[in-house]
């Protein structure tokens, strides 16, 4: 099932339509859970990452998507992830297609009280520009991520106004974390600006962007990439004379996602000696949003070094 800009997430709504009733029954939305803890659900562990940054021991995360080893374009949910939305508090989508079976479920899920908060919307960008397409990883956009984590407190004061103080001490550190990586960006440009890049799809753009590097990728290569369909030869040999003519420095590159084009690139890349930088939709394990998001501008300045 393909959604917009979302090239192959799926719902499994097989089973789902069979428990909702079931969900449904159980799904009377409180403020918080018996224990008195909150109960956030995100689409992506990088937003499950950053509500348990501002939350800490007072919330309870469940992130959906949050295998690095799988393509998160052929992730399916489940009547599990329902039954995870019928009893949240808050719940963090992405927005902009990206991510759209989680209105479908939550839908499904009779949580008529629960806080939807979509990232796209309170990013404030035009979601359908005059030219090009809504780039829908905001996870790499600081600007938008600290919007966010803004949202996530508010909402969190609100319904434990007792623990307001800690919610705001935890934003605030997250906060100065987050300038720490838009200061790291700002070194790239100082050195790097304008220098070219390639990309296997849209992903990392917001931070190449940031730190002042130009994409050099045949628009139509990445989009084929990021939609799941072919690429013409034409095109392919345009995106692999990036390499061989030595037009960029460094190829981001998602690995999450694989197929026939994006492998024939990567090979492109090594051959020419190009620096591969490594990219993820979601968290590798054992690291939080801003480690993540810290290592991939380590790696991004060594490339480029």
């Amino acid at each position: 099932m393909r959604l917009p800009h979302s090239p192959r997430i799926a719902v499994a709504l097989a089973g789902v339509a069979v428990t909702a009733l079931a969900v449904t029954g159980c799904s009377t939305a409180t403020s918080a859970a018996d224990d008195g803890t909150i109960r956030i659900v995100a689409s992506t562990s990088a937003y499950g990452s950053i509500a348990s940054a501002i939350g800490g021991d007072l919330v309870d995360v469940t992130s959906i998507m949050s295998d690095p080893s799988q393509d998160p374009h052929s992730f399916e949910a489940d009547a599990q992830v329902q039954l995870s939305l019928s009893k949240a508090d808050i719940v963090i989508e992405n927005g902009g297609g990206y991510d759209d079976f989680v209105d479908t479920l939550l839908t499904g899920a009779g949580n008529s009280g629960v806080v939807l908060l979509n990232a796209a919307e309170i990013s404030g960008y035009d979601q359908k520009p005059a030219e090009g397409e809504f780039n829908e990883h905001l996870w790499y956009d600081f600007p938008t991520i600290e919007k966010v984590a803004a949202r996530i407190t508010a909402e969190l004061t609100t319904l434990d106004s007792a623990a307001a103080d800690t919610f705001r001490a935890n934003a605030a550190a997250f906060t100065t974390q987050l300038q720490a990586l838009e200061a790291k960006e700002a070194t790239i440009k100082s050195t790097s600006a304008g220098a070219g890049v390639a990309i296997t799809e849209p992903v990392p753009l917001y931070m190449l962007e940031a730190a002042g590097l130009v994409n050099k990728t045949p628009e139509a290569f990445s989009e084929a990439i990021e939609e799941g369909s072919d690429v013409s030869p034409a095109v392919l040999r345009d995106t692999l004379a990036l390499f061989s003519d030595h037009t960029v420095k460094l190829l981001a590159y998602n690995e999450q996602t694989t197929g026939a084009e994006t492998e024939a690139v990567l090979t492109a890349a090594k051959d020419a000696g190009i620096a591969i930088v490594p990219v993820t939709e979601t968290l590798p394990k054992g690291v939080d949003y801003i480690q993540w998001q810290s290592d991939n501008l380590d790696a991004l300045a060594a490339a480029l070094g």
